[in-house]
């Protein structure tokens, strides 16, 4: 039995347990209370939160969407700003430039230029955008008149700047000294490098930009006259101190002079009394080493006024020779490439001529006084000769002989007078051709006389009339490098192998060289046909615009983008550019046989007219310009009536 107060006590604590765990019951009923409030304001509150996302991200992105639209109309408005600020530039250029223009180029050729590529800029913009406009002609005029100026300014510093090489710089230049091994060789500066950098910054922008060859007419005439009075001024120089001093500077001897001619020095014997000395050995001793007379006196009184002169003259040489190297060597820095021999040749003309006439004057001078018995008057003229003999290599060199570079080639590539010689005389020949036959025979040793046949002597005169025409074809065909266009080139070569050929069948000449040579007519029609090709190439810078290359590809109504449209344009420009050039050039070329001039052109007519018309085929459904005229510039009927009129000057 459990004592009845311990199970009050138990009951108690029972209770008291019981109560407790009822409180805590209750207050966990009423936080799960709170809890459920609290939970279902937070689904209100998110349901209500997420209802105004909703409707913010429907008011938003329509925002967005315009404000995207608004950006790039900013920005096209931005380009299109750029643009016409653009465009305004080149109204303005010519009030922009119109100070530096007139000021001139003159100490500020950098600015100058860049102003007048300004100019440039703006003629091109007006010319492809708006040529009726009168911004253009005024742009036109600024640009001539910037061109004029840099024109007058390439004078003016060449006229300034140039002047003769002194004297004794050109001694110092053409002299020798024997003790030293390795000669220093004298640079002979003709004008300032900063001055030289500007003229060739000028010449460079002529060319390419001012369409003038005007300024190297300028530069050979004032250069020309330079050389010729640093030559005038040598002669001056060397005689007077010749006559004050005595003393003589020979290059026809080699000479040493590390002084100025100005210090006095013991005379020696002259160039005239040396040959002389020289002659009297050879006489008093004969030529095979017996001692012999001499009539031979020696010359008084004049010896030193011709030593002066002789000297003088064969300095004048050598001076000539070192300064057109020195002159070439400029022009070579300023004058375009192919223009300077040509330019070259007329720069030294004057002093050349000169020089040949004072060497005229010493001749005739001999002459005259051999006329009146002065035989030893004679000798004057050898130390000439042996200079001149010791200085032809370097001389022909300087000079660069080559009489068809720039002359007596035909501008309209005809028929060159070699060519119509060389078949002139062997069409004479052909009426003395048994005794042309027979002089041939004659020089052959490895055949007996017995062996002087008819049939002989023909081979002879053919294997001689074949020799001539195969000579002939190596000079046409280096003659024909000449030409800077190939084109060109390839109608001087047709028409002369034409001229040969025809002259050939129209003569019996074909008949003799046949005799050695069967297929000789089929080998100059193979050359014929091998120069029309070469000729039919100049055009594919004209054809190669009517070709598919780069042509966008195009469903018929879709509009093309801005690039495919400027592909196009680009062809009909590059066509009808090329096909005006290449009309207008070659219009001024002859081709003297008219049979062949129909062939080329009615072959060239029909190449470049299908083509022309396949293109225009191509493009018939396609919007690429709201100014098809100004591309579309002809029909084909109107290309081939252009191709019809080249090779006739009077088109």
């Amino acid at each position: 039995m459990i004592p009845t107060e311990d199970a009050s006590n138990r009951k108690r604590e029972i209770e008291e347990k019981l109560k407790q765990e009822q409180e805590t019951l209750s207050f966990i009923r009423e936080n799960l209370e709170k809890s459920d409030q609290l939970t279902k304001g937070m689904v209100s509150i998110l349901s209500s939160f997420e209802s105004r996302l909703m409707q913010l991200e429907n008011s938003i992105i329509p925002v967005h969407k315009q404000t995207e639209n608004l950006q790039r109309l900013q920005e096209n408005v931005d380009k299109t700003l750029s643009c016409m600020d653009h465009v305004i530039s080149y109204y303005h250029v010519a009030k922009d430039t119109d100070r530096i223009i007139r000021e001139g180029p003159t100490g500020r050729l950098d600015e100058y230029l860049a102003c007048i590529a300004k100019i440039q800029k703006a003629v091109e913009y007006f010319q492809d955008n708006n040529p009726d406009s009168p911004e253009l002609n005024t742009v036109k005029a600024r640009f001539e008149k910037g061109k004029e100026l840099l024109e007058a300014e390439f004078r003016s510093l060449l006229t300034r700047y140039s002047k003769p090489v002194p004297p004794i710089l050109i001694l110092d230049a053409i002299s020798v000294d024997d003790e030293l091994e390795v000669q220093e060789e004298v640079v002979l500066e003709h004008l300032p490098e900063a001055v030289l950098q500007d003229i060739i910054c000028i010449a460079g922008w002529l060319v390419e930009y001012g369409r003038n060859q005007d300024f190297m007419n300028v530069y050979f005439q004032i250069r020309s006259n330079q050389l010729d009075r640093s030559i005038k001024g040598l002669k001056d120089h060397f005689r007077k101190n010749s006559a004050s001093s005595g003393i003589l500077y020979s290059p026809a001897v080699q000479t040493k002079r590390k002084d100025t001619p100005t210090k006095k020095a013991p005379k020696r014997p002259g160039t005239i009394r040396k040959a002389q000395n020289l002659l009297k050995q050879y006489s008093q001793h004969g030529l095979d080493g017996k001692k012999g007379g001499s009539n031979l006196t020696p010359l008084e009184g004049k010896d030193d006024v011709l030593d002066i002169e002789i000297d003088s003259y064969i300095h004048c040489i050598s001076a000539f020779v070192k300064l057109a190297q020195s002159e070439y060597n400029l022009l070579a820095e300023i004058i375009p490439e192919h223009h300077q021999k040509k330019t070259f040749d007329s720069l030294i003309q004057e002093a050349l001529d000169n020089l040949m006439l004072e060497g005229d004057n010493i001749v005739s001078a001999a002459r005259r006084a051999i006329m009146r018995h002065d035989y030893s008057a004679v000798l004057t003229i050898f130390p000439i000769l042996r200079h001149l003999k010791m200085n032809k290599s370097e001389f022909d060199t300087t000079l660069q002989n080559d009489p068809d570079k720039e002359y007596n080639m035909p501008k309209d590539g005809t028929v060159h007078e070699l060519t119509s010689n060389a078949i002139l005389f062997l069409q004479q020949l052909l009426d003395f051709h048994e005794t042309a036959g027979a002089m041939l025979a004659s020089q052959e040793t490895s055949s007996s006389a017995s062996s002087y046949t008819s049939d002989f002597n023909k081979r002879l005169l053919s294997t001689y009339i074949c020799k001539v025409l195969g000579n002939l074809q190596l000079n046409l065909l280096s003659k024909s490098k000449v030409y800077e266009d190939p084109a060109l080139s390839a109608i001087f070569l047709h028409n002369n192998y034409n001229y040969i050929l025809k002259s050939l069948e129209k003569s019996e000449l074909i008949q003799l060289v046949t005799v050695t040579q069967k297929k000789a007519e089929n080998s100059y029609r193979e050359l014929i046909e091998q120069q029309i090709y070469m000729y039919k190439s100049s055009w594919l810078k004209v054809t190669e615009h009517l070709t598919d290359r780069n042509m966008p590809v195009f469903q018929p109504g879709t509009k093309l983008k801005d690039k495919e449209r400027q592909v196009i344009k680009d062809k009909f420009k590059g066509f009808n550019d090329g096909l005006e050039e290449l009309c207008k050039i070659q219009k001024g070329w002859a081709i003297p046989d008219k049979e062949q001039r129909d062939f080329i052109r009615q072959a060239q007519k029909k190449v470049v007219s299908d083509a022309y018309r396949a293109f225009l085929q191509r493009c018939a459904n396609i919007s690429f310009t709201k100014n098809p005229e100004k591309y579309h510039k002809y029909r084909p009927e109107e290309v081939e009536e252009m191709i019809e009129k080249l090779f006739d000057t009077s088109a």
